[in-house]
This record gives structure tokens, sequence and C-alpha cells, in this order.
């Protein structure tokens, strides 16, 4: 059984940190042993060895560049004061990943007819030619400089659009509430337009149910809590019962963070990652179960890497490759091995075959 995860911040930590991310994330925190850089993002979680170890067979890779006026320091090298800027940053961050794709371990997943060749060598026991699938995900849009430039990102390969990460000219978003501006009306007819999948996580409040409200195509939430497991320093960065209802309605996927902040309320580094059990993330999958009635709405996203590290996630996870394990927390909750397969990918899968095109 193999694993889908529909959020991971590679090319952003990769360029901001120098990450080798075709080596293994113990050969990088090796490399960084006696520096002062896992401070800045954490002790890496990610890389191909224990990609291709854990079964991860299709992530959602991320096109994510910070503003300047967000960035803590350790992040200054790649943050955006304008949409030039934004705009130039994403576009390194997307040669990145056309490099990886050249190493022929990876592929960019631009239809169903890459998806469906990426599944096809996971499905087979030999394991001969299997690929990475990487679906591009933009978090935050601010580096698409018009809404019309949608139509470009669309085909360099991006899949997917998150109009906020913090606030944009398109959104509201996390710690700088607001509604969808008269250019995110625009970029979501343009969205919809091209059948591009809509992102929702990191949307405040506000322009999150606008969205809801006006865009017609596929939405996800790659990477949001539910709100009765536990209350982030920034709320919206989780998500209510009434926004789950809501996204079950439109058949939407939610992915699951393991991160000990979004699955504890108040959990500092101070209380170490023992104070958060595996069981805490089954929890967090099981809450979305019991709100929607159903299995087929919850994922993993991980956010691995995107500003915080192992020493943050639950006790039993190390890195990418334990992101199984969370089907095993499953299985020891009742969970049918149908639903965790749900869970750990078929969800995602679906939704992949529902948004993509031909």
């Amino acid at each position: 059984m193999f694993v889908v995860d529909a959020h991971e911040d590679i090319a952003w930590s990769a360029l901001t940190f120098c990450r080798d991310y075709t080596s293994s994330a113990i050969a990088i925190r090796e490399s960084e042993a006696n520096t002062s850089m896992a401070q800045y993002n954490g002790r890496a979680s990610l890389g191909l060895k224990e990609w291709r170890s854990g079964q991860v067979a299709v992530i959602f890779a991320t096109i994510f560049v910070p503003p300047c006026r967000r960035c803590p320091v350790g992040w200054e090298a790649y943050c955006y004061h304008n949409a030039l800027e934004a705009h130039k940053l994403a576009q390194m961050q997307l040669d990145y990943y056309r490099r990886l794709e050249d190493q022929h371990q990876f592929i960019i997943i631009r239809d169903i007819g890459n998806l469906d060749a990426v599944l096809e060598k996971w499905n087979d026991d030999t394991d001969v030619g299997r690929k990475i699938g990487l679906v591009l995900l933009m978090e935050g849009a601010d580096p698409i400089r018009s809404p019309h430039e949608a139509e470009y990102w669309a085909d360099q390969g991006v899949r997917i659009i998150g109009p906020a990460w913090a606030g944009t000219r398109y959104s509201g978003g996390t710690g700088e509430p607001g509604k969808l501006t008269d250019h995110g009306y625009q970029l979501l007819e343009v969205m919809d337009d091209l059948g591009l999948i809509l992102d929702l996580s990191h949307m405040s409040e506000e322009s999150f149910a606008q969205a809801l409200d006006i865009f017609q195509g596929t939405i996800i939430a790659s990477h949001s809590n539910p709100r009765r497991i536990a209350v982030p320093d920034h709320p919206e960065r989780s998500l209510s019962d009434e926004q789950i209802i809501r996204l079950a309605e439109r058949k939407a996927v939610i992915g699951i963070v393991p991160y000990n902040s979004y699955l504890k309320t108040q959990w500092k580094p101070v209380d170490g990652k023992e104070a958060v059990s595996i069981e805490r993330v089954a929890e967090a999958v099981d809450a979305i179960c019991q709100i929607t009635g159903s299995s087929s709405h919850v994922g993993i996203g991980s956010d691995f890497d995107g500003g915080f590290g192992a020493e943050a996630i639950p006790n039993e996870m190390d890195t990418v490759a334990d992101l199984r394990k969370i089907g095993d927390a499953l299985g020891e909750q009742g969970y049918r091995e149908e639903d965790v397969g749900h869970v750990l990918a078929g969800n995602w899968i679906s939704m992949l075959r529902r948004g993509l095109r031909p």
C-alpha cells in the first residue's frame, strides 16, 4: 500500500536551506550537524531514500515563496516585496522541480496519463522503474502577477493553487484576515476555466466561505486539521466542523498535518515530541470521518520541512517514511484495511482523477 502526501515544501526548503533532497533526511541532518541551520527549519524529515522506503508514490510539491514581512530569521534570501519578486522566486522553484524530473527518479504529473503511469509502477511488486510523482501546488498566489497569468503557470505544470499563505493580493490568509479581493474573484474564474484545483488551506474564514460559494471546480484543503482536535496559534490553520461539512458537500479531501502544534493545543517545543503520540493523528483522521460520516474526505498533508522538523512531529515518527505508521494507528482504532487505504492514498487519487485533465 503506497502513500500520497498532499503537501511538502520541497523546493522552498531545498533552495532556502541548501538541502539535497536527492539524498536522504539522515544525510541532510548529518550535513547540518555542526551548523545553526536546523534551528531555522528543524531537523530534516524529507529525502529520496525515505520517500522510497516509505512508499510515498505521489507528493503535492509546493511552489511557495513567503512575503518578506512574514519572514523569520534565516528565510530572508527567498522572500518577496512585490509580485515581480514573487514571480521570479516561484520560477526558480519550478525550475528546481524540472531538474528533479531530469534526474529520472521523479515525474511531474500534468494529466491523468502521467498519474496512471506513476501508479502502474507502484502497483507492480517488482519495484522496477518506479518514479515519484510530483503534483505542483502553488501555495500563496502572489507569484501570479495578474489573474490571467494563471494560464502561464498551468502551461508550466502547476495543477493546484492556494490563493493564500499569509494574506495576498487575492485573499485574506493566515494571520491576515480579509475577504477575496476583486483580483481574487477574477483568479478563481480563470482557475475554473483552466480546470485547476483550488486549495483552501491558509485562507481566512471569510475568503474560504466566499471561494466555496463561487468556485465550481475541484476543491481541497491540502494541509488542515480539525479545530475540535486542537486550536493552533492562528485558528484559520484549522477547520471548524461547519467548514469540514461544507468541504465534504463538495467532495473535497482534507490533508491531516502530523505537526504537534496542530495536534495538541498550546504544544510548544519545550514539551518535547514525546508529548504527542501518533494516536493523536489517528484521532484527527477519525474526527473528519465522524463529522462527515465517511472515510472519503480525509488524507495526509504532512507539510514536512515547511517550517518545522522531526523534533515537532509525533513521538513515533522521525521521517516521511513513517507516514505509513498512521495506517497502523488507524488499524488499532478499528479502521478496516479498505478505509486505511482511502486515507493513505485512495482519497487523493480519486480527487486527482476528478481534478486532472486527460
